[in-house]
């Protein structure tokens, strides 16, 4: 997949005005909200452990 996934809304404000950010160092799928003023970058973590469960309350169980 080729493509960089784009967020729908600004982690901070909310709001949908963003565009792709060249100004952070190593930019590579960095964004700017318009509204807010801001540059953030999305970033996958990883998969969670396997073992782990979700209890009914949506907590994790070892």
């Amino acid at each position: 997949m080729s493509e960089r996934a784009a967020p729908f809304y600004c982690p901070y404000c909310g709001d949908e005005d963003l565009r792709p950010s060249e100004a952070l160092e190593g930019g590579h799928g960095a964004w700017e909200c318009a509204a807010c003023n801001r540059a953030f970058q999305l970033k996958f973590l990883g998969l969670l452990a396997q073992g782990l469960k979700r209890s009914d309350s949506g907590g994790a169980q070892t």
